[in-house]
């Protein structure tokens, strides 16, 4: 089960509520940047890891300003569609919300990541030590290169460590992605194995244990490397993808 750092008590909470039902996922940044993408990518992680776990799921965003340029940056990246929280009404039904609250928002010192009843959590007061989504430093030119390339030089580091969008950043995940591309396609042309039991454990303790995605791309450095029939190879890259949303696949029947 998911299970994730709520910011208000430094403390591991279930991010899936105890009565099975929906889960809302609200987004608060002040505006648009490098650190207000990473803030969504974040929160579309935890959407597909609580989609994967079949927990239904509705995304909502707050900003202060530059509501249509958070749209198109998030779009660009593969990160999905958040609703505008100030153009919906009330829903019923939901069972909790969870809440990835940006730098300049309602907490002081960072994005946290907060885990409420329905009622409204009082993010004023929270000031629990994890959680923490750091900042983005951009440098360099980050404009015309993929957008797969930027989320995944986004995901590679832990979410409460800094990241920096840099040449040295964007070349390995670059080198990273075409290689795990390519791997893909060679390996789709290998008769389809299941995802070996052990293998699909340890993705899931992964990214279950407060989405930590640096682990998941371990385990697929592991799995690249290793003995395991390449179908069975191709089926987890394909897996894990559902959470990375990295379009690992996109290259099939390519010519090599």
């Amino acid at each position: 089960m998911l299970r994730i750092i709520d910011a208000r008590t430094g403390e591991s909470v279930d991010a899936v509520p105890a009565r099975r039902g929906l889960t809302r996922v609200e987004v608060h940044v002040p505006g648009y940047d490098a650190s207000a993408l990473r803030v969504l990518l974040v929160a579309d992680v935890l959407l597909r890891a609580l989609e994967l776990g079949g927990t239904p799921v509705w995304a909502l965003l707050t900003a202060d300003r530059d509501q249509a340029e958070l749209h198109a940056g998030a779009s660009a990246l593969g990160i999905r569609p958040f609703e505008d929280l100030w153009e919906v009404g009330p829903a019923w039904g939901e069972s909790q919300v969870v809440h990835v609250v940006g730098e300049g928002g309602a907490t002081p010192d960072g994005v946290r990541v907060v885990v409420a009843p329905v009622e409204p959590p009082g993010l004023a007061g929270g000031t629990g030590p994890a959680g923490v989504v750091a900042s983005v430093e951009a440098s360099g030119k980050v404009a015309g290169t993929e957008p797969a390339v930027v989320r995944l030089a986004l995901l590679t580091p832990p979410r409460s460590t800094p990241a920096r969008l840099d040449a040295s950043a964007l070349g390995q995940a670059q080198e990273t992605l075409v290689r795990w591309r390519r791997a893909v396609a060679a390996w789709a042309r290998q008769p389809s194995r299941p995802v070996p039991d052990e293998v699909r454990g340890r993705l899931r303790t992964a990214w279950e244990d407060d989405l930590d995605v640096p682990e998941v791309l371990r385990v697929l450095r592991w799995v690249e490397e290793s003995e395991l029939p390449e179908g069975a190879r191709f089926e987890t890259y394909a897996y894990a993808d559902r959470l990375l949303g990295l379009e690992l696949t996109r290259d099939l029947g390519c010519p090599s």
